[in-house]
């Protein structure tokens, strides 16, 4: 036995020698990429605020150790643009995000090289410190106003169907404030909780959806989001109930705002696309399109665009069809802004437009989402490619609707930011073309 282990032993450590990929020694050549000069800052930006113990993400990427037995499929995740979580197309519309979470062509190219290299350690003197996490602070800031969803933490068993389940909790809040900034997140039990949708109940029964990127919603300077006195915050949490053990959770929500008294100028307003009531997907069937329209009344700059479907959910693209004819053609001008190509049902994204490319919109223009879904057994999350699926709560249901945050404008204020914008641009084409 011994000898039969010796020789196991011995074969092994020859597989991973001419395979390049056993242990590496700390030395490197000049153009060698390296985990500790290249790879380990590209995972802390973009890869550890989820991979780290005891959060959602499956395992931890915060050392050479950890990272060294997934790199071949890192490679894979990032090639095919599935990790990490940001799922707009970066050939079509618009490029530039407050929120950016997708990483470059430049940093895929970093990963595949360093694993197509046999993924070596590098000198440690090269790896930059550790991050300090610490999930009780804000990204936001100190907030002025945190609300929780509930005084005791919600107990959920380990496994069990989908839960959607509304609680609605006090703000506590004794006069109108405008929102500055605003953030939702799972104070315990992040895993259970697949996605929170949030929204303000004014005391007249009025109310506003609260939706926000990953990373919270901070507005424009100028800009802003009512919440009035006496306002209640209605968390809506989609459960999956699949820890294999009891989980308590429980959820926050967290807000500045502007100075007391001070009314912005541009109010924002979010606002759901879609009536999906009668969704139609044919089993066995891919492509199936869904087409939805929002008319802007008024000239408007869009602020963020939220797509949202479920686990046949494929796609969605929004555009804007203007008022105008096209320089081009007789029909009306129509600009692409965005595409989610490669939707992802376990992570629901908010895409928030850069402040120098926000969408402005004169008044008359139309919104315009096509999604598809594909009800096929191609799709890996579909569990059922024969059946007919519908709209539904569900997850094994499914929906196509789009939340988009925008706020209006007068026209004088609306050609005053198209010539702010177009002035903008002649600026930088000049310093390029002087470069």
């Amino acid at each position: 036995m011994k000898a039969m282990w010796k020789y196991s032993a011995v074969l092994m450590a020859m597989m991973l020698s001419s395979s390049g990929l056993g242990a590496q020694s700390a030395t490197t050549t000049p153009q060698e990429v390296t985990f500790t000069k290249d790879v380990a800052p590209i995972l802390q930006r973009s890869c550890q605020s989820c991979h780290r113990p005891d959060n959602i993400a499956p395992m931890p990427l915060l050392t050479y150790e950890q990272a060294r037995p997934w790199a071949k499929s890192i490679k894979e995740k990032v090639l095919l643009r599935i990790m990490p979580p940001w799922y707009i197309d970066p050939n079509v519309g618009i490029r530039k995000f407050k929120n950016d979470g997708g990483l470059s062509d430049q940093e895929i190219a970093t990963i595949v090289k360093w694993v197509d290299g046999g993924a070596p350690r590098g000198n440690p003197a090269d790896l930059p410190p550790p991050l300090v996490f610490d999930d009780s602070k804000w990204k936001i800031g100190e907030p002025d106003l945190i609300v929780q969803m509930l005084p005791k933490d919600l107990e959920i068993a380990g496994s069990g169907p989908d839960q959607w389940r509304n609680f609605l909790a006090d703000s506590g809040l004794k006069e109108d404030r405008y929102i500055k900034a605003v953030e939702v997140k799972p104070v315990k039990g992040a895993r259970v909780i697949h996605h929170i949708g949030t929204s303000l109940v004014y005391p007249d029964g009025g109310g506003q959806a609260v939706i926000q990127a990953k990373n919270g919603n901070v507005f424009d300077d100028g800009s802003g989001r009512l919440m009035k006195a006496g306002s209640k915050v209605n968390f809506g949490l989609h459960i999956h109930a699949y820890t294999g053990q009891p989980t308590a959770t429980n959820v926050a929500i967290a807000f500045k705002f502007h100075p007391k008294g001070y009314v912005p100028k541009f109010v924002a307003i979010t606002e759901l696309m879609g009536d999906d009531s009668e969704l139609d997907l044919p089993p066995n069937t891919d492509n199936i399109r869904t087409d939805s329209y929002l008319i802007m009344s008024k000239p408007t700059r869009l602020l963020t665009f939220t797509p949202h479907m479920h686990t046949r959910g494929k796609a969605m693209c929004l555009e804007v069809i203007y008022p105008e004819k096209s320089k081009k053609r007789d029909g009306s001008r129509v600009e692409l802004l965005s595409c989610a190509n490669n939707f992802n049902f376990n992570w629901m994204m908010a895409y928030e437009y850069a402040s120098d490319v926000q969408p402005l919109l004169p008044a008359g223009s139309v919104l315009h989402f096509t999604s598809w879904h594909n009800n096929t057994s191609s799709n890996k999350l579909n569990l059922d490619p024969d059946n007919w699926i519908g709209y539904g709560q569900r997850s094994i249901d499914d929906m196509s609707v789009a939340w988009v945050t925008y706020y209006n404008m007068s026209e004088e204020e609306f050609k005053q930011a198209v010539a702010e914008r177009n002035a903008t641009s002649k600026q930088n084409l000049s310093s390029k073309l002087a470069q």
